[in-house]
């Protein structure tokens, strides 16, 4: 038998791509082709006057979860991280480099991985599968990012500046986004059958 990244004790309930029953290197080219998923959403840029642009960032993020389930989708997010590390443009506005880990988008860059994981371990188990508690664990997924964003920032800048910047201009943002990606995931169950 293959041994593969997403190695399950048990078939999930949610897995449209099927990935955790793909050979390693299928599982490794879904990997890549996430991690340019996430590149290509980071650039992506919505203005939300009078707010801060929003990227797509955290859609695809929770969408990766969701599809590629909780171990595979950690491990696409740390390989996009990896590569912004290494300087490679994949970040909001095509940025990259250890400077992005050093300042103050280090805590929402960490959650970035645990929110994949969140995601995927409950999609595994068939909660996304319904709109409401799809979008409530998107949502969720989304208000940890902000959490760990603003409390990393608040250590640098304070806690009401932290609010100022950090977290209340990404609320709006980050319901839309919650609903986008239940409503992708809700799609994928008409295409997939399942």
């Amino acid at each position: 038998m293959t041994r593969t990244l997403s190695a399950a004790t048990r078939d999930p309930a949610f897995s449209p791509l099927r990935l955790h029953s793909r050979s390693m290197t299928f599982q490794i080219g879904a990997v890549v082709l996430g991690t340019l998923f996430l590149a290509l959403s980071s650039w992506i840029e919505v203005p939300m006057k009078p707010f801060v642009p929003m990227t797509m960032q955290t859609f695809a993020v929770t969408v990766v979860g969701a599809f590629y389930g909780w171990r595979l989708g950690a491990v696409t997010v740390l390989a996009w991280l990896g590569e912004a590390m290494v300087g490679m443009p994949v970040l909001a506005g095509g940025a990259g480099g250890l400077a992005h880990f050093a300042g103050p988008t280090l805590g929402y860059l960490v959650s970035f991985p645990i929110m994949a994981a969140m995601v995927g371990f409950l999609a595994e188990r068939g909660f996304t599968r319904n709109l409401v508690s799809g979008f409530l664990i998107m949502l969720a997924a989304n208000a940890l990012c902000l959490a760990m964003g603003g409390a990393y920032l608040a250590g640098l800048i304070g806690y009401e500046q932290a609010m100022i910047h950090g977290v209340t201009p990404f609320i709006l943002g980050g319901v839309l986004k919650s609903a986008l990606a239940a409503l992708t995931v809700k799609a994928s169950l008409r295409l997939t059958k399942q």
